[in-house]
């Protein structure tokens, strides 16, 4: 059976469809309908809003937002891509989705308020799953087989703030890392980091690509639910140049900026609350910490009479991301940190 046939196979398993033609010429805008079938609206479907522009050979690259609903500074940037785009300023295929987990976005939340669903960890997905499931299938079957690239624009959401980074896995394969460190390079965010994350056994949109032969990046594009001027222009500065340097963009694109590339371990990058209580942090974003350091204190205001309890770090970095809400239960992140590496 020819590739062609097994990807329609697989798509044919999919309740989803996108009412525009994906890989027509021109520039197009509609949506993928989810059917969705509730009191309100028996025989009615979730609009996902998509958009193609196609224009002539050159590289086919899906970009993606909203895979978190409270995600927002991906969401407006792409949607600003979206309104300024003509077929004659691209070469290639650009396809995308901006609000990638619709019923969250529209909901103002990280998970689906129909399931609770986490899109970012419901890949591969499942075509008679729930309505995330079925999301993240038709994502990662049916829409991302034949891309070159797929860019995913993530933030801190509601619960974290990050210094603006770009992000990718880890990967064995030399010449891919390289591709990859270029593409970070290329965004140009204040900070970009690697982080070794499972790839083709993983369920995020970043191993759905490894799986699929897509070469992926991503962001954390600041956060605490917040858009502001500084974050929304690293996202849209950083999209121009990004497709500039894989040869999609045509015309002239922003200034470049350097990076600092850092990247992102395991456990001991990340500080964690140690018990339910009010998160009051000792260090800002962008702080150099040392191993030992009280990172936070956990305010008791059940029993204020009790001392806080000191968080501290479990080594040296730079303080990546921080916890908003002072209100935290044992087992919220309240810290992860980068080290430096080369590039």
């Amino acid at each position: 059976m020819s590739t062609d046939s097994r990807a329609a196979d697989i798509s044919a398993l999919s309740r989803l469809s996108a009412d525009i033609d994906l890989a027509a010429d021109g520039k197009a805008a509609g949506f993928v309908r989810v059917p969705h079938s509730v009191h309100r609206s028996a025989y009615g479907w979730i609009p996902i809003p998509i958009v193609r522009i196609r224009n002539g050979d050159g590289p086919s690259v899906l970009m993606q937002a909203g895979n978190h609903g409270d995600e927002w500074e991906g969401q407006i940037g792409l949607g600003n891509l979206i309104r300024a785009l003509r077929p004659e300023d691209i070469k290639g295929r650009l396809v995308i989705l901006p609000s990638a987990n619709f019923p969250a976005a529209m909901a103002g939340q990280r998970t689906s308020p129909i399931d609770d669903g986490n899109l970012n960890r419901s890949f591969p997905g499942n075509p008679e799953g729930t309505i995330t499931q079925q999301i993240a299938y038709w994502i990662e079957h049916a829409l991302l087989p034949g891309f070159d690239y797929g860019f995913d624009f993530h933030s801190g959401g509601s619960s974290l703030t990050y210094i603006p980074s770009a992000l990718a896995a880890r990967f064995d394969d030399a010449a891919r890392m390289t591709k990859v460190t270029g593409m970070l390079k290329a965004f140009g965010a204040p900070v970009s980091y690697v982080a070794s994350t499972p790839q083709g056994g993983g369920r995020t949109f970043t191993s759905a690509c490894y799986r699929q032969g897509v070469l992926s990046m991503g962001t954390e594009l600041g956060g605490g639910g917040l858009v502001t001027p500084g974050s929304l222009k690293v996202a849209e500065d950083g999209m121009r140049r990004l497709l500039a340097h894989i040869g999609l963009l045509q015309g002239e694109v922003p200034a470049p900026t350097k990076t600092r590339l850092t990247e992102v371990g395991g456990d001991e990058y990340y500080v964690y609350a140690s018990d339910g209580g009010l998160f009051e942090p000792l260090v800002d974003l962008g702080a150099e910490v040392k191993a030992g350091q009280p990172a936070a204190r956990i305010h008791f205001h059940h029993t204020p009479w009790r001392e806080p309890e000191i968080v501290p770090f479990k080594r040296a970095g730079l303080v990546l991301c921080k916890r908003v809400p002072a209100r935290c239960e044992r087992g919220d992140c309240l810290f992860h940190l980068a080290t430096d590496t080369a590039g």
